[in-house]
């Protein structure tokens, strides 16, 4: 099931889905992509700020990344 939150979506999950994520009412989850679907987890502010750092760096040197690739 799912709701309007401002000018968000939330979605309701069940307590034991909450208490295996260790997570409450209201806190930000995160969903990545996965080969068999999505994982949840909580939003990590600092893993967040280390992955939007690396995609700045890739992006500024991606045709150095495709020279390695190959």
């Amino acid at each position: 099931m799912h709701h309007t939150l401002g000018n968000s979506l939330g979605i309701t999950l069940p307590r034991e889905v909450l208490a295996a994520l260790k997570v409450d009412k209201g806190d930000t989850l995160t969903f990545t992509s996965a080969p068999d679907g999505f994982r949840i987890a909580p939003y990590d502010a600092k893993r967040a700020s280390q992955l939007e750092a690396a995609r700045q760096i890739m992006k500024k040197r991606r045709h150095v990344l495709r020279e390695l690739a190959k």
